[in-house]
């Protein structure tokens, strides 16, 4: 597992990739329009919806450099919405929790949407 080192006056810190994963997941899920985080590795087309226990499989962490990192969320979209607006939404949510609560800088936030899901509330 990698983990991101930030060096400060008093030590060094090591933020789990796991960790930076997590944050994105929660702060994606706030947004209006998506249903739940898909798995990175869909097969045969089919995209299950991830426990909240486990975001971080929906987020693929890359680190550039330092303290920079880039992410890629896999999400499935309620039927409906805008995606592009959801998509959007998402990456400024993501992009502010990681620089607020990590003080990493992010340089990319990709949104691979992995399906559309029609929610009880649509079907009536």
């Amino acid at each position: 597992m990698n983990t991101q080192k930030i060096q400060t006056e008093l030590g060094t810190i090591n933020i789990s990739e796991e960790v930076i994963a997590v944050i994105c997941g929660v702060a994606a899920m706030e947004c209006y329009g998506l249903v739940g985080m898909a798995s990175r590795n869909v097969q045969d087309g089919i995209s299950d919806l991830l426990r909240k226990d486990y975001y971080e499989r929906g987020v693929d962490v890359q680190y550039i450099e330092d303290d920079k990192v880039s992410v890629t969320l896999y999400i499935v979209v309620e039927y409906g919405v805008k995606i592009s607006e959801v998509a959007r939404n998402i990456q400024e949510r993501v992009k502010y929790a990681i620089e607020d609560t990590l003080g990493l800088q992010v340089v990319n936030i990709d949104i691979r949407v992995q399906g559309v899901r029609v929610t009880d509330a649509k079907r009536k």
